[in-house]
């Protein structure tokens, strides 16, 4: 249990009991009762607390369209009361059926504004709520999947429709990397800060800056994990220990280069691939390239175009603990280079 909510609600309950206190204290007649004012004081203040635990994870959109619906529910009620059905008729007969309608009413007005899956805005004078779309995924993003840059691309594809959540103190350390002296180290954070760019021009992508700070360097992970927990979102992250805490939390984590590595495509034999030599291979006539995903290609009489870009048909696949080793038969060069 979070500490401050604790204390607060101990101060909740002393008050509570201090006021049945006072009202004994007011009134004279009730003075002899005063214990049990007290007692009673101390069981509503429970009462409100166990409500309180009860409305755990209950959202601002909740309460919203609580009011809603509520509103919605009395006006029909009120205007359906109004009409000339109630205008003759037992009084004590009418006032009953007009309390059940009020009642019916702001019933289902409530019920289907809290069903309901669509967005409305309560617009009040100076204030607008938007409360965003409870069923739409977040994920929490990290300073190194900034930094990586493959997650533009992702969403480009739309393939992704999460919500992406950036905390502020991420969006702060990208600045200081990029601030760096180390050369190094400034390229990597303005790289982090052209792919943030790249993603708040992509249309559709919904991003949201997470207010929070961080004292301390050292509790940057610990904050990501609580910010996700706190979300019920996912980590999005290429930092393999920040990965394990949040597993070790029960966050699930997405790694890009899982994902990489499952859309590798399948290479099978008599498969035909363009690959670029890049150098001569071992044997008398090899020449080796290399595909997108890192797989080594040795292509049989390429020799004589090492530097150019040939078509090759798979002879043989050989799987080491680096990925995978090709074997493939010439073809032809590439209808690029031709």
């Amino acid at each position: 249990m979070n500490k401050t909510l604790l204390a607060i609600r101990i101060i909740f309950l002393a008050l509570c009991v201090l006021g049945s206190w006072l009202i004994c204290y007011t009134v004279e007649e009730w003075d002899r009762y005063r214990l049990v004012a007290m007692s009673m004081g101390f069981l509503i203040g429970v009462l409100v607390i166990l409500v309180d635990l009860l409305l755990k994870g209950f959202s601002l959109r909740g309460l919203t369209a609580i009011t809603f619906g509520l509103a919605v529910g009395a006006l029909i009620a009120s205007l359906v009361s109004a009409s000339p059905l109630f205008g003759q008729g037992d009084p004590q007969i009418i006032f009953l059926v007009r309390l059940a309608l009020f009642v019916i009413c702001m019933y289902l007005g409530t019920v289907i504004a809290l069903r309901g899956k669509d967005d409305f805005n309560l617009v009040i004078p100076y204030v607008r709520f938007v409360p965003h779309e409870v069923d739409v995924p977040v994920v929490v993003v990290d300073t190194s999947v900034l930094i990586d840059g493959r997650i533009a691309r992702i969403y480009e594809t739309h393939f992704l429709g999460a919500a992406l959540v950036i905390p502020s103190f991420v969006l702060n350390e990208l600045r200081q990397i990029a601030d760096s002296s180390d050369p190094v180290k400034q390229a990597r954070g303005r790289r982090g800060l052209e792919v943030l760019n790249e993603l708040r021009k992509i249309k559709g992508i919904d991003i949201r800056i997470h207010e929070s700070e961080v004292s301390r360097r050292q509790d940057i992970e610990a904050k990501l994990v609580f910010i996700a927990q706190s979300l019920r979102a996912k980590l999005l992250t290429t930092d393999y220990n920040l990965a394990k805490m949040a597993q070790f939390h029960g966050v699930t984590w997405l790694n890009l280069h899982a994902l990489e590595k499952a859309l590798r495509p399948e290479l099978v034999v008599g498969e035909s691939i363009a690959v670029e030599l890049m150098k001569p291979g071992k044997e008398e006539g090899q020449a080796v390239g290399y595909l997108l995903d890192g797989s080594l290609v040795v292509v049989q009489n390429g020799r004589p175009y090492v530097g150019r870009r040939v078509t090759a048909e798979i002879s043989g696949v050989l799987p080491t603990t680096g990925g995978k080793m090709i074997f493939a038969n010439l073809l032809g060069l590439d209808e690029g280079e031709a």
